[in-house]
């Protein structure tokens, strides 16, 4: 690579990464093969994926002069006592370091009558990839892997240091990856770090996330009384209390935080009703008790522990009315961090690159949705998340990952990596 332009640099990237197609078309069906759905929620967890993404690395001559740490961390549900990350250290041109962090870990396929194929056996076919996994977040982190192996077969040394990681347990929470790694100091971040997750985006490829809204998933328990249905009288219908619970605090919540901020889309706080668990099996039986939950995604600017007071300040209003019990029990709470700046090293770096592989000028923006990135941004160190992908595929049946746009993110990363 003496003596060559910067352009020249970027097209032999470029091609490179064509002449890589169908080695990651193959290597993103190996992975999406496993079903890697929390053992919280019934799955086998992600170590047979891992030791796969493993062997990738190890096959592609990755972890030739890098580094690859295995990080485990226990948990009693899983199979093996934890679940495991793995972390690929490649050494660059300076000690700066640039992070992209993709999960391995996946939802469950739903309802399987809703897919037209096993939805872990993937399904190659008109430029795309189907596949539980294959959009959220297979084809990330395949792109990840293979843009520093362009790199290494054109013999063009990283300008900084690489670390990528490929993190167990981000569909339900990051308690048994991210959030110990950053918060007990598993792993040694540097404020000045620079860190991208590629974990969601826009067909387009022009949208770059700075910022999210604070989560707060509720559930409730509702105690009334069981009778007969012909005798409501004798009991307290806790189907009935259930639902008047549920319209009040949607009216509740909506009307006592009304903000709008326009970084975000929707710009509004949503506080969503959405799971019912069955109650009784017959239909002439009143039940006594019911569960029910809540989804809160809430502007950055309010306190979610007034959100938690205006929940309670309904729940009492409802026990007072019918003479039912309500439990509340907090499934999962994180507050909002700091916006990542536009000007941030780690935004002008990625904002570049989309530009000379995408032809498209960047925007910035927040969402609703939780990602690895806010456990850094509460730390002060700059993560945005960005990748070109279908939009509405995480978590629909019949999910694909568009090749061309696995191509574009492995562009976008090579160029990053290149300090282009």
């Amino acid at each position: 690579m003496v003596n060559m332009s910067r352009n020249e640099l970027k097209d032999k990237i470029f091609q490179e990464i064509d002449n890589l197609e169908k080695v990651m078309i193959d290597s993103l069906c190996s992975i999406v093969r496993f079903e890697a759905v929390s053992p919280h929620h019934g799955g086998q967890g992600e170590e047979a994926k891992a030791q796969q993404i493993s062997k990738i690395i190890d096959e592609q001559g990755l972890s030739e002069g890098a580094k690859l740490e295995w990080i485990r961390i226990p948990d009693e549900k899983s199979q093996t006592g934890n679940r495991p990350s793995i972390i690929l250290y490649c050494p660059g041109k300076t000690q700066q370091r640039l992070w992209m962090f993709c999960h391995i870990d996946v939802v469950s396929a739903g309802d399987r009558i809703l897919w037209n194929t096993d939805p872990f056996e993937p399904l190659v076919k008109d430029g795309r990839v189907y596949a539980r996994g294959a959009s959220d977040n297979g084809q990330a982190g395949i792109a990840m892997l293979y843009a520093l192996k362009a790199l290494k077969n054109l013999n063009i040394t990283p300008e900084y240091e690489i670390c990528l990681g490929f993190v167990a347990d981000e569909e339900t929470g990051s308690r048994y990856s991210i959030e110990p790694m950053v918060n007990k100091k598993i792993i040694d971040f540097r404020k000045n770090d620079m860190i991208l997750v590629p974990d969601g985006g826009k067909s387009a490829g022009d949208f770059i996330q700075i910022a999210e809204k604070g989560l707060l998933q509720i559930e409730f328990n509702v105690y009334g009384k069981q009778c007969h249905a012909s005798t409501p009288d004798l009991g307290i219908n806790a189907c009935r209390v259930a639902n008047m619970l549920s319209v009040m605090l949607d009216e509740a919540l909506h009307k006592s935080f009304p903000d709008c901020d326009e970084l975000f889309t929707p710009a509004n706080s949503t506080f969503e009703p959405t799971r019912r668990y069955a109650n009784v099996a017959s239909v002439n039986v009143i039940p006594g008790v019911e569960k029910l939950s809540f989804d809160c995604r809430v502007l950055p600017h309010i306190n979610l522990d007034g959100v938690i007071e205006t929940v309670e300040k309904v729940m009492k209003s409802v026990m007072s009315q019918t003479g039912a019990n309500v439990e509340l029990n907090v499934l999962s709470r994180h507050d909002a961090a700091p916006c990542t700046s536009h000007d941030s090293a780690v935004a002008k770096l990625l904002s570049k690159a989309v530009s000379e592989v995408l032809n498209v000028k960047p925007r910035f923006g927040g969402v609703g949705g939780g990602t690895f990135s806010v456990f850094f941004r509460h730390e002060g160190i700059s993560s945005i998340v960005w990748e070109q992908n279908v939009d509405g595929q995480a978590h629909q049946p019949n999910e694909y990952a568009l090749i061309k746009y696995m191509l574009n993110n492995a562009k976008v990363f090579a160029l990053m990596m290149a300090g282009w």
